[in-house]
């Protein structure tokens, strides 16, 4: 169900003032006018009922008829370590991430990557995930981080491990480095997941072994290669269900 997406919360008063491509969307495209009511997710994920005040001077001037705190998640929040691939794979990569309800997005450079984007094309994986967002009402806020380089990225995982109790990183990689999967690393309730997909060609066995000296599990997904955007997408989906549904098959005590 579409939903639409404030990008800014509404200040103290509970007002909101929307223009440009929101206005038009909204006036122009949905036809709202004064009087009119709509329902919209908050930046932080909870849920907000609008009236319409106001359309005059191109400025969409609405209030809030509730301001509820943001609902509890149902699982814990989802990064996307995601190499960076060739071409506009990552802009898929970023829409699917937003639309499936991860909570980070964290892109680098890693030793078979393309050539590093800058932060140019930030503030377009920014547009796309609101997009995202709003097409599929995901109410998780959903963030991309500046592209870096493969040792920043590693030292923004060390400070999750700090920020969190029970953070679990886990790198697909495509050999069976060990036996272990997706059940048997978050069977103990983590309160965040990492994962960590490589680019065309995958990590190099440098990177391998420093994900795994950062504390990253290796999960070998079947015995199929996976293009880049289908195993970021197949990866934290099945983080997604499986979270989802821990509270059946999750073994207590």
């Amino acid at each position: 169900m579409k939903r639409f997406v404030l990008s800014a919360p509404p200040n103290p008063e509970g007002m909101v003032r929307l223009y440009d491509k929101d206005y038009h969307y909204l006036v122009r495209v949905r036809r709202l006018g004064p009087g009119s009511c709509f329902d919209a997710i908050l930046p932080s994920g909870g849920e907000v009922r609008l009236r319409v005040l106001s359309t005059v001077d191109n400025i969409l001037i609405g209030e809030c008829l509730d301001l509820p705190d943001k609902p509890p998640s149902p699982i814990p929040p989802i990064a996307l370590f995601q190499a960076l691939p060739k071409g506009a794979k990552m802009d898929t990569i970023v829409r699917q991430a937003g639309e499936g309800g991860v909570s980070v997005i964290a892109p680098f450079e890693s030793e078979y990557s393309a050539a590093h984007p800058g932060t140019e094309k930030l503030k377009r994986w920014q547009r796309i995930i609101r997009e995202a967002r709003q097409q599929s009402g995901s109410a998780t806020e959903t963030v991309v981080r500046p592209p870096c380089g493969f040792a920043a990225a590693l030292e923004y995982w060390e400070s999750l491990k700090k920020a969190y109790e029970r953070p679990v990183g886990i790198a697909l990689h495509q050999e069976p480095l060990e036996k272990g999967g997706f059940h048997d690393y978050i069977g103990y309730n983590p309160d965040f997941v990492a994962l960590a997909v490589g680019p065309e060609g995958g990590f190099s066995p440098r990177e391998v072994s420093l994900f795994l000296a950062a504390g990253f599990k290796p999960v070998l997904m079947g015995n199929t290669i996976l293009r880049v955007e289908t195993a970021a997408l197949y990866g934290t989906a099945a983080l997604r269900i499986i979270l989802l549904e821990s509270e059946s098959w999750i073994l207590k005590g």
